[in-house]
């Protein structure tokens, strides 16, 4: 059984427990260094709960060291946080996307408490890193480039194609196209592009520090993913509790972001705009509004998963990027996202026209098209860049004189529209593939409420106004 001490300060004050367990002895049989570990005692605990807390803690610490499972107590918060991320991400407990939206946070996280002893970590230790995190400047771990020198001159001198380099590096061409041409682009894309070309990315780019402060949704981000990491050092007996849970005091308020939707007015002028773009564009944009589906959802589309007979589709996959990865395939974004969605019967007659389109486009390019089911792909049927679809929505929108247009207004068009028709809140979640129709409700609470203003109106003209 572990050993358990007490420790007091000068006043006779309880402040910690030293836990040892007996490791047993060498060949020569001498007894073997034990296992040390501390556990601090919270100032707000009576001493019988803290030796309580203490014999549990130190149970689990023993039964860990006997299994070879348990972790020194004195591992840096950096440390340990990199280590879960990546054990979470192994065992898909969480997405490579969610994994390296973690590891860009860790970027302003670790500066300032990385370095400090999982159980030293205080609630104000943390309070600070938040108040730092909303002082003005804390963008620029997020930085931008642009182009000092003639990109498209180098590429001609080097006998060099965007499309090249676009391929060599997994960006999208038309990112590519923009860092040539001289446009903002993000600096690791910068990056990319100049170890492609195979010149130093200092005397290609300039960089652009952003110098902004961040919002309170993105320093709200940076306290759930340390509470988690804190939450897991828990649960393995490496700290008592866990301090993120006391550490609110510096917390902005969550900003309430309304949802964008198109009007109806609005949907029906990109609709008429889409007739004189080529089919693969305006199917692809249709099945957006209609689906209400997130950008990699629909990327990721194939036909196995079309429904021709019950007119439906199966969302099963997702295209995504990574700088790490490139462009790959990954399963939707939960479990739930996993879903049917009915289709009209014009949605299933504009696929089928498109599906034969396609088909003729395979027989030109012969060969050289590398098949993978995709509805919607580059020309060599390689699955499409998701930043491919954002840029044409731009562009497009800017040809037409539309409002700005971007992948996820359409999903909350859908959304919207259906609330406005007396649709409830589950079936739009199940549309969705939200997690829960909670979810669903928060998102769309002011569409909740201006749909529930317009029924109060058709009650009033059904039973008050006179005929």
């Amino acid at each position: 059984m572990a050993n358990i001490q007490e420790r007091r300060d000068k006043n006779g004050k309880l402040i910690s427990y030293s836990i040892r367990v007996f490791r047993g002895r060498d060949a020569d049989g001498k007894q073997l260094k034990p296992w040390t570990a501390t556990f601090d005692v919270s100032p707000g605990w009576t001493e019988k709960s803290a030796r309580k807390k203490a014999e549990a803690f130190a149970a689990t610490f023993e039964k860990g060291c006997k299994e070879g499972t348990a972790t020194d107590t004195r591992e840096r918060f950096d440390v340990y946080c990199n280590r879960v991320i990546a054990m979470k991400e192994k065992t898909g407990k969480i997405k490579h996307s969610t994994a390296n939206r973690y590891k860009e946070l860790t970027t302003r996280i670790y500066p300032e408490i990385g370095h400090i002893k999982l159980k030293n970590l205080s609630a104000e230790d943390l309070n600070d890193l938040y108040t730092k995190l909303q002082e003005s400047g804390n963008k620029a771990a997020i930085d931008k480039a642009k182009s000092k020198i003639d990109l498209a001159a180098v590429l001609k001198e080097k006998k060099l194609s965007r499309a090249a380099i676009a391929r060599e590096t997994g960006l999208a061409p038309s990112t590519v196209a923009a860092a040539v041409r001289g446009d903002t682009v993000s600096a690791d894309t910068a990056r990319q592009i100049a170890e492609a070309i195979g010149l130093k990315y200092e005397k290609c780019f300039l960089s652009i520090i952003q110098g902004d402060t961040i919002s309170s949704k993105t320093v709200l981000e940076h306290h759930r993913l340390i509470s988690s990491i804190l939450d897991a050092a828990t649960k393995e007996g490496l700290v008592p509790y866990n301090v993120a849970a006391k550490a609110t005091l510096a917390l902005p308020k969550a900003e309430k972001r309304k949802a964008s939707y198109f009007q109806p007015a609005q949907v029906a002028a990109i609709r008429d705009a889409l007739e004189e773009e080529p089919l693969k564009w305006k199917t692809l944009v249709h099945l957006f509004l209609i689906t209400g589906a997130r950008r990699g959802e629909i990327l990721g589309l194939k036909w196995a998963a079309v429904d021709f007979k019950g007119n439906r589709i199966h969302i099963e996959n997702s295209v995504l990027y990574s700088a790490d990865r490139g462009i790959y395939e990954d399963t939707p974004k939960t479990e739930t996202s996993v879903r049917w969605i009915t289709l009209p019967v014009e949605t299933m007659q504009l696929l089928r026209e498109w599906k034969k389109d396609q088909a003729e486009h395979k027989k030109k390019v012969g060969e050289f098209y590398l098949d993978q089911g995709f509805l919607f792909c580059q020309d060599n049927g390689q699955p499409m860049h998701p930043d491919t679809v954002t840029d044409w929505m731009s562009k497009f929108s800017e040809r037409h004189g539309l409002p700005h247009i971007h992948p996820h207004s359409f999903r909350h068009t859908m959304a919207s529209m259906l609330y406005f028709n007396g649709v409830d809140t589950i079936s739009i979640s199940k549309r969705l593939g939200h997690a829960q129709p909670s979810t669903t409700a928060n998102i769309y609470a002011h569409v909740i409420e201006e749909a529930d203003q317009r029924n109060a109106d058709i009650l009033s003209d059904i039973f008050l106004k006179k005929a």
